[in-house]
């Protein structure tokens, strides 16, 4: 062992993994994965996917999770910064509702990860950014879901954006500089926490 040092969220099921990252005048290797590191630190997870996405300045995805086939997410940035948030969905969790978030960053390097039952998401705060994730299951047409991302009832603080109640709107919400919050027509949609789960 000792390539990852992984760190437990305040919410169970969250995890920040540091690689170990080796560096000289040529540039850096670092592990991204490592199956037999991971369960050595208590993480089991078996991975079916790997996704890439590109984004530029303030985009923001989610909140999306999957109701029947829910993914265990671990993800990374490659390039750029990003504000990634995943908020907890197990029906009995002490935890139900709320948020954490962590700054991804090409720099830090830090990856997280997401397990089951979570609903995920992420802002980008640089001109550009990419965007690398491990999924354990695989997606399935039909069985997405999602959180408005201004939720009251959640109340994410999105940091450069604040803190947002309402409609899943991105019109006046803009970012250091002038750029304006995007979103795509499904995640300006999506309804609140209370109105989409019932128990």
């Amino acid at each position: 062992m000792g390539q990852i040092k992984v760190e437990k969220c305040p919410i169970e099921g969250l995890y920040i993994i540091e690689p170990a990252v080796h560096g000289d005048s040529r540039g850096y290797f670092m592990e991204t994965y490592n199956k037999r590191d991971m369960e050595e630190c208590g993480l089991n997870m078996n991975f079916v996917q790997d996704n890439q996405s590109m984004s530029v300045k303030g985009v923001l995805r989610g909140l999306h999770f999957q109701k029947e086939y829910p993914q265990g997410k671990l993800v990374r940035v490659i390039k750029g910064r990003v504000f990634d948030v995943a908020v907890d969905l197990r029906k009995n969790s002490v935890t139900f509702g709320k948020w954490y978030g962590v700054e991804l960053t090409e720099e830090n390097k830090k990856q997280f990860y997401i397990s089951e039952g979570f609903a995920h998401g992420f802002l980008v705060l640089s001109d550009v950014a990419e965007f690398c994730y491990k999924v354990t299951d695989f997606y399935h047409p039909g069985d997405e879901g999602g959180l408005a991302w201004n939720d009251p009832e959640i109340g994410i603080d999105w940091g450069v954006i604040g803190k947002y109640n309402g409609t899943a709107s991105a019109d006046g919400y803009t970012m250091p500089g002038g750029s304006s919050l995007i979103l795509s027509d499904k995640d300006r949609k999506w309804s609140g926490i209370k109105d989409t789960f019932t128990f």
